[in-house]
Formats: C-alpha cells, structure tokens, sequence
C-alpha cells in the first residue's frame, strides 16, 4: 500500500514570471532568464531583495548541446545577482524545471532554506531543425534512437494504437489543435497567438496575392484535413499536431508557509505533487497510457487529500495533440477511453468544467523544453491569482489547479497540485 506522503513545512509560491516563447536570434538564456526573474520580481506584491534568496534550482534540459554551454545554473545565478549561494541544475529531458520546482519545494519543506528561486530555461533556435531534432533524441531511449524512433514516431504510434483501442481518429486530434489555437491568442507570451481561423485566412490571402486558387477551406477541419498546408510527420500526426521549436525562460519564487505574509497576502499554496518514472515504449504494456503519469498523479493526489475531480483546470504536456487526450485520462480527469468524447464535447475548453491548457499548451504557447515545467506552473499560479487577462477562466471561486509535466517518452513525469486558499 502506498505511503501517504506529507510535507514536513508548507511551501507558498509568492511570485512568478515568464519570458515571451518564441524564436529570437538576438537573444540568449541569460536575456531570458532575467526577462522571467523582473518579472517574477515585479509580482511579488510586498518585493523581494535577492538577498532574500537562499537557493536556485534551474531546470536545463540539454544548452550543452543547442548552445555548446554547460554548467547553467551559476551562470543564472551570476546574472540574477545570486551568487555566492547554491545553484543547481536539474534535468530530466522536458520535465527538467518541473523538477527543480520540485526540488526547491523539497529544500524548503526539510527546513534546509526558507526562500528559493526555481525555474528553467531553453535556448533552441540558434541550431537547425535536423540538429534540434537530434537533440532533443538525447531524451529518447537508446533503443528508440537506435532505429531512427524520433519524438513525433514515437507519439504517432501512441496515436496509432489509441485509435485501434478506442475507435478514436484524427478528426478528435483536430479538436485538441482547434481548441489551443483558441486559447493561445489570449496570452500575450505565446509563440503562436494564432486561431486556426486567423492562419486560415492568412494563407487564403497570400494565396490569392500570388495568384493562385484558393482552396474552398469552410471550417477548421477543412484546412486542417488539407495536406498541403498541414502535411503528415509522422502517420497519423501532422504539423498542426505538434508543437514547435521555441526559446524561453521561467521563474518562480518559492517560501516557507509561515514567511507567505510577509511578501503577499495572496499566496498559492503547494497542496500535493508526485514525480514517476517509465519505460521505455519498447517494455511498454500499453502504449495507450504513461505509468509515470498515473504513480506521479497518485503521489499528488494523495498528499493534498484532493482527486481528480476537485482539480478544476490543469496545464498538461501536450508536446503532441494525442499527448493531451492519453494525459487527461492517466490523470484520471476522464475514463480511459472518454477523453478524445469529453474534449470534443467541449469539457476541456475555457469555459467548459475542466479547462486544460488555458495557456494555448505547448501546441500553441511553445516549448522550450526546460522551461516549459515551470512555464505550466506560472500558468496556474496566474490563474488562481486571477490574473490572466482574456484567458482567464470565468469562475469566480478558482481554488485547485493542477500541472502536468512529461520527460522524454514518459521516463520522468511529475504532477503538482497548487492551491489558493
């Protein structure tokens, strides 16, 4: 039987701040890092001196290979004005900075350090898809790289062997596009602030200035099924499937419980997490599920006291579309089998019972793999603190969120739960 696991000390996240996503040449990890850290500063109501800050944990997926630099956190920690004090770098493929939440979260439970900065940066766009891909294979199992097994192969079987169980097809994969490309308009720091309506008529246009016949695209769907402007990666996923390339950084500021006050009189409270690991696809029993997800969720869920049914929104790891609709599932939102029905009911979207994504995902906001853990956690702490603008989800009692975070082909996953009292 699984121990309940409690924190020894309760942990407050009293300010977050996340640099735009995108692709920017003129920029490096070190600009957007401290794009994140003046913001997360900005939004600590009562301030906070980095003097304050006993710790840094820095989630770094792999800028040793995308900018042929290591050794991360003292670098960010020399750039935010923390040194001397502890930084350390936390990896775990596309999970990293999830992990150094984590670890902040645990350094101030054990009474170690009372107020640390966590957060997590990527810088891709400085190399070639060719050589991003072959990066980002370095989070893939031997076997799976061995044989050429890339990210989008190893989701596209994911989704091939869904559809077969569960009688589901692309057009329900469509749904999850449609409905990030809904959200990621109303967040000013994503990549991709595009409807796929918007994109729609910007190809309509620059078809018709060239001349050239303009396909009869009525709905979404239409171009959505249109392989010329949505062609196939890897069967049965296609572009607007996946999720891009992007630079990027986050931060948040963590605290002891009892020191919240002192910096804000609205704090978000960490209520449970868990972290889990997996297999490789090839020892997998079922490709239609992450174990990791369903021992992290577990983990979370029993720490807080909270199921899955008292989570009212959650940011998930949609790096692919069938990604969301498998996580919604292991995450115990809907039963196996009723996510890809739930989504296209409509469930998940911004005014639905349970928003997933409100941030546009990773699909639409980008992923820059280390920061996009801390990046889902500064989406829930915004919108439990009610400050998320045109995305922010009308209720008007939003007190449990959850984030969800994928490393790899589900080798590391963590959940976290954060609540607003």
């Amino acid at each position: 039987m699984r121990k309940k696991r409690k924190l020894g000390r309760g942990v407050a996240v009293v300010g977050a701040g996340m640099s735009k996503f995108g692709l920017f040449k003129e920029k490096d990890s070190k600009d957007l890092f401290v794009e994140a850290f003046r913001e997360m500063r900005s939004s600590v109501d009562r301030g906070v001196d980095p003097r304050e800050i006993d710790a840094l944990y820095l989630g770094n997926f792999s800028n040793d290979f995308f900018t042929h630099q290591a050794h991360w956190a003292p670098i960010i920690a020399d750039v935010t004005g923390l040194v001397p004090r502890p930084a350390t770098r936390t990896e775990g493929a596309c999970a990293s900075s999830a992990l150094a939440f984590r670890e902040g979260v645990i350094a101030i439970a054990s009474g170690l350090y009372d107020v640390v900065l966590v957060g997590g940066v990527e810088e891709m766009s400085k190399r070639t898809t060719a050589e991003v891909a072959e990066g980002l294979a370095l989070a893939n199992t031997p076997y799976a790289g061995r044989v050429g097994f890339t990210f989008p192969g190893v989701f596209g079987a994911v989704a091939t062997a869904y559809f077969a169980r569960y009688k589901a097809g692309r057009e329900h994969l469509m749904n999850v596009t449609i409905k990030s490309h809904n959200n990621a308009p109303l967040n000013p720091k994503a990549q991709f602030p595009f409807t796929i309506r918007d994109i729609m008529r910007a190809k309509s246009e620059g078809m018709k200035n060239k001349g050239l016949t303009v396909p009869d695209w009525a709905r979404e769907k239409d171009f959505l099924r249109d392989s010329a402007v949505n062609p196939i990666v890897a069967w049965p996923l296609h572009l607007y499937d996946c999720c891009p390339i992007s630079d990027g950084a986050s931060a948040l500021l963590l605290v002891a419980e009892e020191l919240a006050g002192e910096f804000t009189d609205d704090p978000v409270y960490v209520a449970g997490m868990g972290q889990g690991s997996g297999r490789g696809l090839h020892r997998s029993p079922d490709l239609t599920s992450f174990e990791a997800t369903r021992h992290a969720a577990g983990e979370a869920y029993s720490m807080s006291g909270f199921g899955p049914g008292d989570i009212q929104f959650c940011e998930v790891h949609d790096c692919f579309s069938i990604a969301e609709v498998v996580h919604v599932e292991d995450l115990g939102f809907f039963k196996p089998g009723e996510g890809f029905k739930a989504i296209a009911d409509g469930a998940t979207g911004l005014d639905g019972p349970k928003p997933v994504n409100t941030s546009g995902g990773l699909k639409c906001k980008g992923h820059p793999v280390g920061a996009t853990g801390a990046s889902q956690l500064y989406e829930v702490w915004t919108q439990l603190r009610g400050k998320a603008g045109r995305r922010q989800i009308p209720n008007g009692d939003l007190r449990v969120g959850g984030a969800h975070n994928l490393g790899g082909t589900g080798g590391t996953c963590t959940f976290t739960i954060l609540e607003r009292r």
